[in-house]
């Protein structure tokens, strides 16, 4: 595997990774201290520094364990010649 090929699995790996973890620990906004045009469905507090270092994290594991999986020839992308 390439660094090129490392890098995208690993973008992608990120994204989907950080879609998983953006509802975690979420509390809504308490409707009585709603200030105007703010959407009562909005998190009270959205902590996305931690998240996205927690989704870097877990990227970076998934990553070392595709990397490990592929290395192994388990799973090959390769055409047989």
């Amino acid at each position: 595997m390439t660094l090129i090929e490392a890098l995208v699995v690993y973008v992608i790996i990120w994204w989907l990774v950080l879609f998983m973890v953006l509802p975690w620990g979420i509390n809504r906004v308490d409707p009585d201290s709603l200030l105007p045009g703010q959407d009562p469905g909005s998190p009270a507090k959205g902590r996305m520094i931690l998240k996205l270092f927690v989704t870097s994290g877990i990227s970076a594991i998934l990553l070392g364990i595709y990397y490990l999986v592929v290395l192994s020839g388990v799973v090959t992308f390769r055409m047989p010649a």
